[in-house]
């Protein structure tokens, strides 16, 4: 599974980045290998990370059904999707300590195995795993209407509904300015 310092959490978290960087808002828009990259730099991946054009491509198709599971509607949509991508990728479990890492699971089919097929199992795993800890979807997508970023849910208490702090003020903001309008509207 490779789950950056061993957690599900971690590694769902990880997975809704890449999906937001493999997933832009405009589908035709090109995403550059370097941005991918980063994110996996950003989330503790070790180097050196050699990814392709071909790579990158692979992987936003594993994104888009990983955009999907953050998008479910319910828990069981959730974990239906989830159960499609473990179907279509995942392999029996298997230990592995490959380049000096910490003994952890993997089910892919290798350690070499493809980007797409590693960013499919550890994140369907990792979502898998908070969905049964918690009972409810693992994530979701941001409720700012300019942004819809996939956010990785880890919280225990009432669902999240924004992907950073900084969209869920920027919308109460919105709002109040909104109902300020309403009731006081300019002269």
């Amino acid at each position: 599974m490779s789950w950056p310092g061993g957690s599900a959490a971690a590694a769902a978290v990880r997975a809704a980045a890449l999906t937001a960087v493999l997933c832009p808002a405009d589908p035709g828009e090109p995403v550059a290998v370097a941005d991918v990259v980063q994110v996996l730099r950003e989330h503790g991946e070790p180097g050196p990370i050699e990814l392709t054009d071909a790579d990158v491509t692979q992987m936003r198709a594993v994104a888009a059904d990983l955009h999907a599971v953050f998008a479910a509607p319910s828990t069981a949509v959730a974990a239906r999707r989830l159960n499609l991508l473990l179907r279509a990728h995942a392999g029996p479990p298997r230990l592995s300590g490959h380049d000096g890492t910490a003994w952890h699971i993997h089910v892919d089919a290798s350690d070499r195995a493809p980007w797409a097929e590693w960013l499919a199992t550890s994140s369907a795993m990792a979502l898998a795993t908070l969905l049964a800890d918690r009972q409810a979807r693992p994530g979701g997508l941001c409720a700012a209407a300019d942004c819809r970023r996939p956010f990785a849910d880890l919280g225990r208490g009432a669902r999240r509904r924004y992907c950073s702090a900084t969209c869920a003020s920027r919308a109460r903001v919105a709002a109040y300015r909104r109902r300020s309008r309403a009731v006081y509207p300019k002269v």
